[in-house]
């Protein structure tokens, strides 16, 4: 909205006073006039009537899939703002990727129904929950983990970060609001998705290098125990057995960095 009036070289005046309230919009002093920004029920928080024809361009702009940001001046609406939602570019192929991994996708926004419906429908995501306060979101994370599922979630909002906190892993993007940032877990440097199959894939990569971790380490232990007790290994048996364990141990922790390598001697040769 900001880059909207600047490019029409509209005056912005300076702010006297601010309150954000989450989830709801911003209200500010400016040359004496208090100024309301948000959603519909802010309007109806801060005691201001909406008018029936406000109505009536809220059901079309939802019919259409669109927003609404109402503005007030000094305790009266003003004006309505019309956002069209505008999806990311790699938007649709992460979506694909990430169902092609037999991952459930879910959309929590504070947005009204109809929008957040179609856009779930445009992206073929599985589920949608529609005009969720920010300390709700948590709560459908919750819900989520209560029918047993690990949630990841991903956010970049101020909106996000109790939502981020409760979630099995957080991942928000670098140039989030710093309440995101802050509470995720990963960032993703790019301020893309793009490589968000990726961080899937290295994160079952890693998942399976563990695994052999611990078999490389324990089994050769167990091997050795039964050796000295049912075959009667001698001293150095158990040595050789224990160093080559070592060894193991050792490539397998290694080979994670094996294909990083690779991809940074090629992209150095380009």
């Amino acid at each position: 909205i900001r880059e909207a009036a600047e490019a029409r070289e509209l005056d912005l005046p300076a702010i006297d006073e601010a309150c954000y309230e989450l989830g709801y919009g911003v209200k500010v002093i400016c040359d004496g006039l208090r100024v309301a920004v948000g959603s519909g029920r802010f309007m109806t928080l801060e005691g201001i009537e909406l008018p029936d024809r406000a109505g009536t361009i809220q059901a079309h702009s939802d019919a259409e899939g669109h927003s609404l940001i109402y503005v007030a001046l000094g305790g009266r609406l003003a004006g309505l703002i019309e956002l069209h939602a505008a999806l990311r570019p790699e938007a649709e192929a992460v979506v694909e990727q990430l169902k092609a991994r037999g991952l459930m996708l879910c959309l929590i926004s504070g947005d009204h129904a109809a929008p957040t419906r179609r856009l779930a429908e445009t992206l073929g995501i599985d589920r949608y929950f529609a005009e969720v306060l920010p300390a709700a979101k948590a709560e459908y994370v919750e819900r989520l983990q209560d029918e047993g599922r690990k949630v990841c979630f991903i956010g970049d909002g101020i909106n996000d970060a109790v939502a981020l906190k409760k979630a099995t892993v957080s991942i928000s993007l670098s140039g989030a609001s710093t309440a995101a940032t802050d509470t995720a877990q990963i960032i993703l440097m790019d301020k893309t998705l793009v490589h968000l199959d990726r961080v899937f894939a290295l994160a079952r990569e890693m998942n399976a290098n563990l695994k052999t971790g611990v078999l490389t380490t324990l089994g050769p232990g167990i091997v050795c125990a039964g050796g000295v007790i049912f075959l009667h290994w001698k001293i150095l048996a158990s040595i050789m057995m224990y160093n080559g364990s070592l060894l193991v141990s050792v490539a397998n922790a290694m080979r994670p960095l094996l294909p990083n390598e690779k991809n940074r001697v090629s992209k150095a040769s380009e």
